[in-house]
């Protein structure tokens, strides 16, 4: 069943929060929300309102890192359609989006028809850098990550990965202004941070490169590919030559989209980026 959602956008306001994985996006998400007095909380494929998880999958229930990004994504049509008609049947006014790029979480507001962010909060404009090196080490040492929400909460939908508590008391950053109550959130184990994150290879990636644009045009010859990786995803660089008489800016632009949707689709990693080189144009 195909789902039309429309939003009247003039209502909802979107903020998003960014940060790289594991700076403490999740742990500072609900002193975000109380500071701009925003109800609803996009965080890892769950909605959450006020101090309850009331739609979505936990990404953090996955097994694998690649299968918790999708999650993460919203990929699969069934989920992001049910978070998409609770949104509906909610009085949304504001809601924060976390993701690791700017990309990520226009992504998100796209793919759950919101509009896109107003304003994006930097982890770092509310975290000091001493935090996050912390967090960094937490996540990378312990595979802790966390939740949002009461433990209660996360212990009645996802048990299994349940670690502790932890129960803020005090102000925590000047720049989100002071905290008028106690704050609960949930540290949680997922499956995948005991297995270890799982990466992808420059080889493996530019196997899929070459694959995505040979099913495009058979005739486009691939010279070289460059990939990068950073916490916000990859970026690739392919230098190529194309036929004669090839209309450039068009085939190009379709021929970037078409290797991002279909990596992004079948690995569930993050292109942040194609840049596409024409060497040559060849008979």
């Amino acid at each position: 069943m195909f789902w039309n959602f429309f939003w009247p956008l003039g209502r909802v306001k979107a903020y998003a929060l960014v940060g790289e994985s594991g700076t403490g996006k999740s742990f500072r998400a609900k002193l975000v929300a109380q500071k701009y007095g925003i109800d609803f909380i996009i965080d890892d494929g769950l909605l959450i309102r006020d101090n309850r998880i009331i739609a979505g999958h936990s990404a953090k229930k996955e097994k694998t890192f690649m299968a918790a990004v999708k999650v993460a994504l919203f990929d699969e049509k069934s989920r992001r359609d049910e978070v998409a008609r609770k949104l509906q049947t909610e009085k949304v006014s504001r809601i924060l989006i976390l993701g690791t790029s700017e990309k990520m979480v226009n992504k998100i507001a796209g793919r759950l028809q919101l509009p896109l962010p107003k304003k994006i909060i930097k982890i770092e404009d509310i975290a000091s850098q001493e935090d996050i090196e912390k967090a960094i080490r937490t996540r990378k040492i312990e595979g802790k990550h966390v939740i949002p929400v009461p433990s209660i909460e996360v212990k009645r939908n996802y048990p299994n990965i349940f670690y502790e508590a932890v129960r803020i008391f005090k102000r925590q950053s000047a720049a989100l202004g002071p905290t008028p109550k106690v704050l609960e959130k949930s540290v949680v184990r997922p499956e995948y941070s005991k297995r270890g994150k799982v990466i992808i290879s420059e080889a493996a990636l530019s196997q899929m490169v070459i694959h995505c644009v040979d099913e495009y045009n058979q005739n486009i010859k691939i010279k070289k590919i460059t990939v990068k990786d950073d916490d916000a995803g990859y970026r690739l660089v392919i230098t190529i030559d194309v036929p004669y008489g090839t209309q450039l800016s068009g085939n190009m632009h379709e021929l970037q989209r078409y290797i991002i949707d279909n990596i992004e689709r079948y690995t569930g990693i993050l292109i942040e980026g194609v840049n596409i080189i024409i060497d040559k144009l060849i008979q």
